[in-house]
């Protein structure tokens, strides 16, 4: 009997990964990607919308819920989004079948992204593939009730994703003047969600100096909870520590820090030019954000498009998990201490506020033979409260 020992060819050997945009905001990323050309990835579009799947660049596309919503959309119910995705189910998991990775991006707050993308990454989950979920927020003018929905499906996403990144469109204006269009505002938006993207997929497809498996980006982004990402380009003197600072100080991702996180994905990349002291020098300094014992996966790559640039983008992983240590410790940090101690330290802050207010006291007393009205001495005793209050802590 003859032995098959032909290797496999290379390309099954690669991971492989599917964006999955759910939605209207997530068919408008994936749009924005293929036009990026982002590399190495399957495009799938699932949307309730039977016009907006038309405009999609994306060769896959999912028609969800034409029983319940008839092609016409989701009407901004999220209960309405969950029902056409489950009505799909069969045919959302034979495009995840095979994936080793998988992003779920859509816009929170409407129905179809709202409701389908928690469906769509729990039957990823299932299926044992790492997901990622990838999400904007509203604006601020859209509404308290779309903003209370858009908490909503993101509560419910983050049950259901090994990792979830949230970009709120509020933080355009950060980046924004009088004079940007509505249309460049939302491609900002779409860029930065690209940039989460390209960020952990060009590491494993693109030639670079340091490349990572699979096996590398899973450990960083497993079961890791609430994420923030950030990316800087530079040129000249020092790019590498500008492009690495300004990755650091993104605007547009929500408002977290990336101290304390436990995992940290750092991405750099360049022309020919770049050196291995500039990727040192990057990873050095976003390294000195994060906890000595993060788990630090970093890697460089080449973009020939970038002569002269460097590319600088992190992904910070486990924030949650940090913030509630945190919070879990200063209780007890605040109880430390013997009776005794904390007995004396709040005689030392009485004494201190007892002394302020004497002295307060002397400055506000009228000179002699002035006669202070009634309504001065009322409106002075407001300003001694908050020594009472404070004396009171």
């Amino acid at each position: 009997m003859a032995l098959n020992l032909t290797p496999p060819d290379i390309s099954e050997l690669k991971p492989r990964i599917t964006v999955f945009g759910v939605g209207g905001a997530g068919g408008n990323a994936v749009n924005n990607m293929i036009t990026a050309g982002l590399q190495g990835v399957d495009f799938v579009v699932a949307n309730t919308d039977a016009q907006a799947l038309t405009m999609s660049k994306a060769q896959r596309i999912i028609q969800m819920g034409t029983q319940v919503t008839q092609g016409l959309g989701a009407g901004s119910q999220p209960d309405v989004g969950a029902a056409a995705a489950q009505e799909v189910m069969d045919e959302l998991r034979d495009h995840l079948t095979g994936a080793n990775m998988v992003f779920v991006t859509a816009g929170m707050g409407g129905g179809t992204g709202t409701g389908a993308a928690p469906v769509i990454a729990k039957a990823a989950r299932e299926m044992g593939i790492l997901t990622v979920g990838v999400v904007t927020k509203p604006f601020h003018f859209e509404g308290q009730r779309r903003m209370r929905t858009a908490e909503h499906g993101i509560s419910e996403l983050h049950k259901v994703v090994d990792t979830l990144l949230i970009i709120p469109n509020q933080n355009l204006f950060r980046v924004a003047n009088e004079k940007t269009t509505f249309a460049d505002a939302f491609a900002m938006a779409d860029q930065v969600l690209y940039s989460g993207v390209a960020c952990i997929t060009d590491l494993m497809v693109k030639e670079g100096l340091i490349n990572l498996d699979f096996a590398d980006v899973r450990a960083v982004m497993r079961e890791m909870g609430k994420a923030m990402m950030g990316t800087g380009e530079a040129t000249g003197e020092k790019r590498a520590l500008t492009a690495a600072e300004a990755a650091i100080a993104n605007p547009l991702i929500d408002d977290s820090s990336m101290k304390g996180a436990r995992g940290l994905l750092i991405s750099i990349t360049g022309g020919k030019d770049l050196t291995l002291f500039e990727v040192d020098e990057a990873a050095t300094r976003i390294r000195e954000e994060v906890d000595a014992d993060a788990n630090i996966i970093v890697g460089a790559t080449f973009d020939e498009s970038l002569d002269g640039i460097i590319r600088v983008s992190v992904v910070a992983t486990g924030i949650e998990q940090a913030a509630i240590a945190s919070r879990a410790q200063a209780p007890a940090q605040q109880q430390g201490g013997s009776p005794e101690s904390r007995l004396a330290d709040l005689t030392a802050r009485l004494r201190a506020d007892n002394q302020r207010m004497a002295e307060r006291a002397q400055k506000l007393e009228p000179p002699t033979g002035v006669t202070v009205a009634p309504i001065a001495a009322q409106a002075a005793a407001p300003q001694q409260r908050p020594a009472v209050e404070r004396a009171a802590l």
